[in-house]
């Protein structure tokens, strides 16, 4: 497992473009809602929540699903898979690595989103951060690893993947506002970019424990089961 560990670290390392932009595009949120428009999407505790979410998917829906999809295609999990090493260890260090990345990365973004924005954590609050964005990280890694257990083309993945994110932002930004209907504001507020924003926002605003914040759980955990038995039912080590 360590020697796992290490080689996807540095794997993880190398792959600089990935990890820019998951903490790029939430960077690029918090500038410009520091410049006055914060107000349309909602409090600094939801714009900063919707800056958090957009890192989780864009590291672990976009960049998690691509590349463990081109190491199927190049064939580097089935060398894998003849190794010592038992099979669960090698998604297993690749999870933790991505994990451990999202979280160093929700760290700076959301400390940069709390100086633009002028609002003073506590260290309880920060500790209910990171607990979401480890819950958040888990939705988006489980549903990557079923889009890459459900298709074997890396160029097919990528193409959805960019799709899904398309859809998932849209719905959790625009059908939070009600611009699209009650329905689609419902819907909203299950679909994961909105139960995810949801719980940041409260943690950050130290809003009450509210049954919305219940059910944004609920929702997240049924997502993680879910697709986490969709991506372990039906992944292939091979892309033929």
């Amino acid at each position: 497992m360590r020697s796992l560990l290490r080689a996807d670290s540095v794997v993880l390392l190398r792959s600089r473009v990935s990890a820019f932009l998951s903490i790029l595009l939430p960077i690029v949120v918090l500038v410009a809602t520091s410049l006055g428009t914060k107000e349309r999407l909602g409090s600094a505790g939801t714009v900063i929540g919707l800056a958090l979410t957009l890192g989780l998917i864009t590291s672990c829906l976009l960049g998690y699903s691509l590349t463990l999809a081109r190491d199927r295609e190049v064939g580097v999990l089935q060398r894998l898979r003849v190794t010592p090493a038992p099979t669960w260890t090698i998604m297993t260090s690749r999870l933790l690595v991505q994990v451990v990345t999202n979280l160093i990365a929700s760290v700076i973004v959301v400390i940069v989103g709390v100086i633009l924005h002028g609002l003073t954590p506590t260290v309880g609050q920060y500790a209910l951060v990171v607990l979401v964005a480890i819950l958040g990280a888990a939705v988006f890694l489980a549903i990557g690893q079923a889009l890459v257990g459900l298709v074997r083309s890396t160029t097919a993945i990528n193409a959805i993947g960019r799709i899904l994110f398309i859809i998932l932002v849209l719905l959790g930004i625009i059908g939070s506002t009600g611009l699209l209907g009650d329905t689609v504001k419902s819907m909203s507020g299950w679909s994961p970019v909105g139960a995810l924003v949801t719980l940041f926002s409260d943690v950050l605003d130290q809003a009450a424990w509210g049954a919305q914040d219940t059910y944004s759980i609920l929702a997240c955990a049924g997502y993680i089961i879910v697709f986490a038995f969709i991506g372990i039912r039906w992944f292939r080590w091979e892309s033929r």
